[in-house]
């Protein structure tokens, strides 16, 4: 739980960076150290064994080897010089610091040394510790050839073991202090990146946090103050900003829906009454219908008062078309849905629409794909549909204008849809009026209800489909409505429920 933190994680991977790379840095320096502290040991050495060596070579050179013995005793009471020796190539001591080494076999170490032509090497000796071990061939120069003759090369071999007891004390002390320092270091940065990150990055950010809950709940007047200008404080700054605009946009929300609930309220309302208010009517125009129907009887086909009661009667037609859509938008009725066959739909819509005024001299293209599955709708109201986008398209062209009806499979949303394309070719709708085409009550035509795509739109919903509309001024207008794909299930008899409907 605790790693779950992002406060947690950097603190701890940046402590183990900050303690790799403190440590690293300190394990070289401290080898690096080491290697000086063996280095001047080994210099101390071999500046010792030089010393030696000029001191008893005039002692040597004129044979008083006495003097050389006394040499070698005195430099040997050194505490950290273990022994000086001259030992002859074949391994035994001529001359020590220690007389009792005189004329026994020199240490193996020592010789192996000499044998391998090596000219030092460290070694850990009992109750010594451990001994730097360096040796300096004496050659046999020319004053030399009095007393050893100038036969052998090497006469001698001068041994100085070097205690390495104080050195390695002091490489202890050595790493002890890197190892203080290190550690020392570690934990003074480590907590202060601790202190740092859950001041400056905990505490804003645990801050940020508990305020957004506040926010999710519900209070937008949640407010923050931070004095830096560092990341945090900008983003501080951008959560103030973010919940100012969400603080006025709720508020223009709740007006918008205050609105709306009252516009909805009203048109519910006006739509109860032009439901009654339509109802009131539709009888009167019906009696109104019939009166002038018989009055029209009494005259002659050439009486000039013929065409006034023809005006009429269209008037009570449009009258009470007008009213039928009132009814049925303020009340529509509910759909009876059956799998239906799309294209023997708008065949005979087509060929319905065509007997209307001005249909006759329009030219209509089917392009209908065959093999489409049915459609679980309500034929009348699709038809009504069709109809109605059918009669607007020709009423929107000119003589020698194209209708193109079409249909196709096609799929969205994962699920199979048929698609009724319905087009012209008029002037098409202006960009500015087109997202209001579907709004009740708006139209274009001067003895229009507004109603008509309206109701379509509707009527698609109701069904589970869609609805658009492209158009492109001065080319033409295309609708398109995609109703669910259906398959129709396996049943007894001849009951597949895709009767041709009857057209209204």
């Amino acid at each position: 739980m605790v790693f779950k933190s992002l406060t947690t994680r950097v603190i701890v991977i940046s402590i183990s960076l900050l303690a790799f790379g403190i440590s690293a840095y300190a394990f070289v320096n401290l080898n690096r150290e080491r290697n000086q502290l063996i280095n001047s040991a080994r210099e101390s050495t071999e500046l010792l064994l030089h010393t030696i060596e000029r001191s008893i070579y005039n002692s040597m050179r004129i044979g008083n080897t006495e003097d050389v013995q006394i040499i070698l005793e005195m430099v040997g009471q050194s505490h950290k010089l273990l022994g000086v020796r001259i030992f002859h190539p074949h391994g035994i001591v001529l001359k020590s610091s220690h007389p009792d080494e005189v004329g026994k076999p020199v240490d193996d170490r020592d010789y192996n040394l000499f044998i391998n032509n090596k000219k030092e090497g460290i070694f850990n000796v009992t109750g010594q510790g451990e001994v730097i071990k360096m040796l300096k061939p004496i050659y046999n120069d020319e004053p030399c050839h009095i007393c050893h003759g100038h036969k052998t090369r090497i006469i001698g071999v001068l041994n100085v073991d070097y205690s390495l007891v104080d050195t390695r004390k002091q490489m202890v002390e050595a790493t002890k202090l890197f190892v203080f320092s290190t550690v020392a270091i570690i934990l003074f940065l480590s907590v202060t990146i601790s202190l740092v990150m859950l001041k400056f990055v905990r505490k804003p950010l645990k801050l940020i946090v508990e305020n957004m809950a506040r926010v999710e709940k519900g209070d937008l007047t949640v407010r923050m103050t931070y004095g830096a200008k560092d990341e945090v404080g900008r983003l501080i700054a951008s959560f103030d900003s973010m919940v100012d605009r969400l603080d006025i946009a709720k508020k223009e929300l709740e007006q918008y829906h205050f609105q709306q609930m009252e516009r909805a309220d009203r048109l519910a309302s006006v739509g109860e009454m032009a439901a009654g208010i339509a109802h009131e009517i539709k009888n009167p125009l019906t009696g109104i219908a019939a009166a002038i129907t018989i009055i029209k009887d009494d005259f002659a086909a050439s009486d000039a008062r013929m065409e006034i009661l023809n005006e009429v009667l269209e008037q009570v037609k449009r009258l009470d078309k007008t009213v039928n859509d009132l009814l049925f938008f303020g009340k529509p009725t509910l759909p009876e849905p059956t799998y239906t066959n799309i294209n023997s739909i708008l065949k005979k819509t087509v060929m319905f629409a065509s007997q209307h005024r001005g249909g006759k001299n329009i030219e209509k293209r089917l392009e209908l794909q065959e093999d489409l599955p049915p459609a679980y709708v309500d034929p009348k109201q699709i038809q009504q549909v069709f109809l109605n986008l059918i009669l607007n398209a020709i009423q929107a062209m000119d003589v020698n204008g194209l209708l193109t009806v079409g249909t196709s499979l096609v799929e969205a949303e994962g699920r199979p849809w048929v698609r009724i394309r319905i087009a012209d070719t008029g002037p098409g709708i202006p960009a500015q009026i087109l997202e209001k085409i579907f709004t009740p009550f708006f139209t274009t035509k001067a003895q229009g209800t507004g109603l008509g795509l309206a109701i379509c739109h509707k009527l698609v919903i109701q069904h589970g489909g869609k609805i658009s509309v492209a158009s492109e001024d001065g080319k033409g207008t295309e609708f398109t409505v995609d109703l669910p794909a259906s398959a129709v299930p396996e049943v007894s008899g001849d009951t597949n429920g895709m009767d041709d409907p009857i057209l209204v």
